[in-house]
């Protein structure tokens, strides 16, 4: 390796590129300089408006990395390097890293829509796809609640928008529902009383509106009362307790009964008709079927080539003939036998017709020589 030719090169590279190193560190001081001036004034308009912190922070650092962006490709053309490669590759790696980021993609976009839209904010009580908690951070990918239990919950973005959200906690006031069963010889107006005076017992109860006491249904065994009253949503729980276990003990102050699941059963004593039909089961009769013939050849008559299929057809014509034969053959016995059976039965019959008429000369000559 020669150091002296490197030297040279060297030196001879910045004595020819003099005006374009100056103007490289030109573009490269002003450009800092104009990137702190576009973010310093960015981040004071974004501040005057009423969009949320998260998303002030998403909008000035995609800001300033394309500004950071812009501020490399100038140095490298000042340089003499060709930008139109660095830019095939650059977009060629975003194009790769959103599919492979695909999902991730979509959270952030439902992330940006989310934020853009103030659909909820941090302290909202909220209900999505069976989990329910306080939200305690909202970032462009993910939403984390803390559940009753202090239980940490990561939900994404996508899920919460393509989803029914139920937001408990989006206004300051919070209806408080109750259903309170009694039996059914209780007063109902005692009842109305007893429960509306434990709402407004507590002060955290709103009395306008006023608490509500109605009877809401006559199921089988109870009387069903639906109450509610108004508080402010951080005193909800507080109030729902206060109400349910006062309501129980002026219940039994004032002899009101909580009804068990009632059955009544009665006894049967009359007999039951037990209707037969028939004496016994039906003797079994046994369907005609007609018989099937089952061709031989026709389970191979697909493997079989040509020729076998001829000679196959040929054998069957011959078995077919046969039996015809073998048919005509045995008609013929079967005629002459029946001739025979005829001729013997009429033989038969004459004989014994002889026989009746010797026996009525016999007799008839007895009697005359008598």
């Amino acid at each position: 390796m020669d150091w002296a030719q490197i030297w040279n090169d060297i030196v001879n590279y910045f004595q020819n590129n003099v005006w374009n190193i100056l103007f490289f560190f030109v573009i490269l001081i002003l450009g800092i300089i104009i990137i702190k001036i576009i973010m310093t004034v960015l981040r004071k308009i974004l501040s005057k408006t009423k969009m949320e912190k998260i998303a002030q922070q998403f909008i000035c650092t995609a800001v300033k990395f394309c500004l950071w962006l812009v501020l490399i490709l100038a140095l490298l053309s000042q340089i003499g390097i060709e930008i139109t490669g660095i830019l095939t590759a650059i977009s060629a790696l975003i194009l790769a890293v959103g599919m492979a980021l695909e999902s991730n993609m979509a959270n952030l976009a439902n992330g940006i829509v989310m934020v853009s839209n103030h659909m909820f904010k941090k302290g909202d009580y909220i209900i999505v796809d069976g989990v329910e908690g306080n939200i305690v951070d909202i970032n462009f990918l993910f939403t984390t609640l803390m559940t009753s239990d202090n239980k940490k919950i990561t939900i994404p973005n996508s899920t919460i928008v393509n989803s029914s959200v139920t937001n408990l906690g989006a206004n300051a006031k919070r209806r408080v529902d109750f259903t309170f069963s009694v039996a059914y010889e209780s007063d109902i107006e005692l009842v109305k009383k007893t429960v509306i005076d434990v709402m407004k017992s507590d002060g955290r109860v709103y009395l306008d509106p006023e608490p509500f006491c109605r009877l809401k249904t006559m199921n089988a065994s109870s009387l069903d009362f639906a109450a509610n009253c108004w508080c402010d949503n951080e005193d909800y729980w507080d109030v729902y307790y206060y109400v349910m276990e006062w309501v129980f003990n002026e219940f039994k102050r004032h002899n009101i009964s909580v009804p068990y699941e009632q059955l009544e059963v009665r006894e049967r004593r009359d007999k039951v008709a037990n209707i037969v039909v028939g004496k016994k089961l039906p003797e079994r009769v046994e369907k005609v079927r007609p018989e099937k013939k089952e061709d031989v050849f026709v389970q191979w008559k697909e493997k079989l080539s040509r020729k076998d299929k001829k000679k196959a057809k040929k054998e069957n014509k011959k078995n077919k003939d046969k039996n015809m034969e073998e048919q005509i053959v045995n008609s013929q016995v079967t005629t002459a036998d029946e001739q025979k059976t005829e001729q013997n039965v009429e033989q038969i019959e004459s004989e014994s017709l002889n026989k009746n008429k010797v026996k009525k000369e016999s007799t008839k000559k007895k009697k005359s020589t008598k």
